[in-house]
């Protein structure tokens, strides 16, 4: 797929309507298919154009799928919109693996390694976290005061430019001066200053559970923080526990043993009711993870094969670009990936709505496919009986950047998975185990899919908005990706890599995917640190198994 600088493009030969890729005023003539059609009104950039006449309760086909019908009679030249389109969905079975992959040349990629750190059970981390684990709500203050204790003394704070402009303004201030004279100055991080170089950072879970909720919530995030600790990204951890709550410390242990019985990562336990004092406590914790933090200052990076990655690929803050530049892209870089015996992540299930058929007819057996059933209809099915449905997942922003039904959105997003076969279906927290892609059940809220990513395995996420997202992870690096460059200009603060030269034109998805590629590379590596983890974006919310999109 080349746009080769046209004013518009349609995606797949079979479609019925066209994308703008820059604004068509009203009585624009486009010529398509060997004819002209005359647009009846103003069709943004991002949004969708209807190449014939529609009656109403016609299908509306883009990525050469159902992704819509209509409401009432839509001009040629017409708009697609709200009002006049409405989400519509084939229906979907398992029909037998019914594609033939042809992998990408990775010829230049073959030889290739990155940089990181070797943990006893084999596994190759890309970061070296210290990570603390609070078994309930109750603990978040605690692990605050800490936070600000460790950060503030061994070199990992990442907030001193705000705390000297308010220094500033307070200054100012006091004199009687104009404050709105004053600007933030940035400040380069300054990895220089830290105590234990090959550390590269500490970590928190504050989260909001462990008690109070069911028992199956309190189960879940149980297992959820095992995998955690886990994660080949963590070298250490400590866990903080109030006593009493639903969450034991003793369910936790159960889950890390069962999740890897060879777990041998330091590890500490503090139970507050239990302390002499909560002073004593952070004292205790405090001094423990400093001894802690010493030991796994001693692993150094290393080289690994390509192989040994495991990237989540997610998209958040999507426009009406995500599936035409940064979801495409991000998906030739998947199967790279693939090709080189690594192993990719795609989850978000309710933005595979309408993609069903095509996952389908990737899974390699019969098992698989009918657990990417079972998850899928009794998530959807909960999510119905509580008055939603996946059929309601595009927000505010998604429809006003051209994204008009929830399966427009899911076939767009489903590119970020390339064409792979799809080798295994996991349920939320269950760890990937086969090289290759792996289906993972998340909500496409986008803090809950990244949480729940990084609990499957990822050791990167490559992430692709349209919008612009500040969304990060606590152990999982993440690489943002701009849909467009209007976007990669504006948010340069938070923005990667720029895709936009696809939408222009100047660059083909397999040139792009490769880029992203190299860039995992340094990162995995610790050549480059993703804007996420540069800015502290430590996002952590547990998914509750409760309605979530």
């Amino acid at each position: 797929m080349n746009t080769v600088n046209r004013p518009f493009l349609q995606i797949h030969p079979s479609d019925n309507v066209l994308v703008a890729l820059t604004d068509l005023p009203s009585g624009t003539v486009v010529a398509h298919g060997g004819a002209e059609l005359t647009l009846v009104e103003n069709i943004p950039a991002k949004h969708k154009f209807f190449i014939h006449d529609m009656a109403a309760s016609e299908e509306v086909l883009m990525y050469g799928s159902l992704v819509g019908k209509t409401q009432r009679a839509v001009p040629r030249g017409g708009l697609m919109t709200t009002d006049n389109t409405k989400h519509a969905a084939g229906k979907y079975a398992y029909r037998g693996l019914q594609q033939t992959w042809t992998a990408p040349d990775v010829s230049a990629f073959a030889d290739r390694t990155f940089r990181g750190y070797r943990r006893s059970d084999g596994r190759v981390g890309t970061a070296n976290y210290w990570l603390f684990v609070p078994m309930v709500f109750c603990e978040n203050r605690n692990l605050d005061v800490i936070k600000e204790a460790l950060h503030n003394e061994l070199g990992y704070a990442v907030t001193d430019k705000y705390k000297s402009y308010t220094r500033q303004l307070l200054q100012a201030y006091k004199e009687g001066q104009d404050i709105n004279a004053l600007q933030l100055q940035p400040v380069a991080a300054d990895t220089s200053a830290r105590v234990f170089p090959n550390v590269d950072g500490i970590k928190f879970l504050k989260h909001s559970g462990g008690c109070g909720g069911t028992r199956q919530d309190a189960n879940t995030l149980g297992a959820l923080l095992a995998a955690y600790a886990d994660h080949p990204n963590v070298g250490g951890v400590t866990v903080m526990s109030l006593g009493c709550q639903h969450l034991q410390v003793a369910n936790f242990m159960d889950d890390l043993k069962k999740r890897n019985p060879s777990f041998d990562k330091p590890l500490y336990i503090f139970e507050q009711q239990l302390a002499q004092s909560e002073e004593q406590l952070i004292a205790d914790a405090i001094r423990q993870t400093f001894q802690g933090l010493a030991e796994i200052n001693k692993f150094q990076r290393e080289p690994a094969p390509l192989s040994a990655l495991t990237i989540g690929v997610k998209c958040g803050g999507s426009d009406g670009f995500s599936g035409i530049s940064a979801n495409p892209a991000v998906g030739y870089t998947s199967d790279l990936l693939v090709a080189l015996g690594g192993k990719v992540l795609l989850a978000e299930f309710p933005e595979l709505c309408g993609a069903e058929q095509d996952m389908l007819d990737r899974c390699i057996d019969e098992a698989s496919a009918g657990k990417f059933i079972d998850l899928m209809e009794s998530y959807n099915d909960l999510a119905e009986k509580l008055g939603s449905g996946f059929y309601m997942n595009p927000s505010p922003g998604n429809i006003k950047d051209g994204l008009i039904t929830d399966a427009i959105k899911s076939a767009g997003a489903a590119k970020k998975g390339g064409t792979a076969p799809v080798q295994d279906v996991l349920d939320y927290t269950e760890p990937v185990t086969k090289a290759g892609l792996s289906l993972v059940c998340t909500p496409g809220n986008d803090v809950e899919a990244t949480t729940g990513k990084a609990a499957s395995g990822a050791t990167l996420i490559l992430f692709t908005t349209g919008l612009g997202t500040p969304t990060g992870n606590p152990v999982c690096p993440t690489i943002k990706v701009a849909t467009n460059s209007a976007l990669a200009t504006r948010m340069a603060d938070i923005i990667d890599i720029d895709t936009g030269g696809i939408i222009r034109g100047e660059k083909t998805i397999e040139q792009m995917g490769e880029e992203i590629l190299e860039y995992c590379i340094r990162a995995a590596s610790g050549e480059v640190t993703p804007k996420a983890v540069l800015l502290g974006q430590d996002d952590f919310i547990p998914w509750k198994r409760g309605v979530s999109l």
